[in-house]
């Protein structure tokens, strides 16, 4: 997989991850700078989404943990690098927890 392909796939992912919380019913701020996005909840908690150039990876911080993710793109998903679950059912989950109500972050 090459860098430039890991890279557009980031993108997009961004421009979907904007396009799920605008039209998201939970109340969920988020900013984007420099390719960083920054979710933030209610309570102040924050998930954070970034891309790691080095090793092509996208990369989620949270409360409970740091998790990376590696694109495959024969899915065209990204895949976290240590259980191989999808990276928009484990946002949701986490997004879930911050949030305290159900919160569903996945592309239709």
């Amino acid at each position: 997989m090459t860098e430039s392909t890991n890279s557009q796939a980031f993108i997009e992912t961004l421009e979907q991850l904007e396009e799920l919380l605008d039209n998201c019913d939970t109340d969920i701020d988020y900013d984007t700078v420099s390719d960083i996005l920054t979710i933030e909840f209610e309570d102040r908690s924050k998930i954070i989404i970034n891309y790691q150039s080095a090793n092509g990876q996208l990369w989620l911080a949270a409360r409970s943990g740091g998790f990376h993710y590696n694109y495959d793109a024969d899915t065209g998903s990204w895949k976290n690098d240590r259980n191989g679950g999808d990276f928009f059912d484990q946002l949701s989950a986490l997004a879930t927890e911050h949030a305290g109500e159900d919160v569903v972050l996945k592309p239709a």
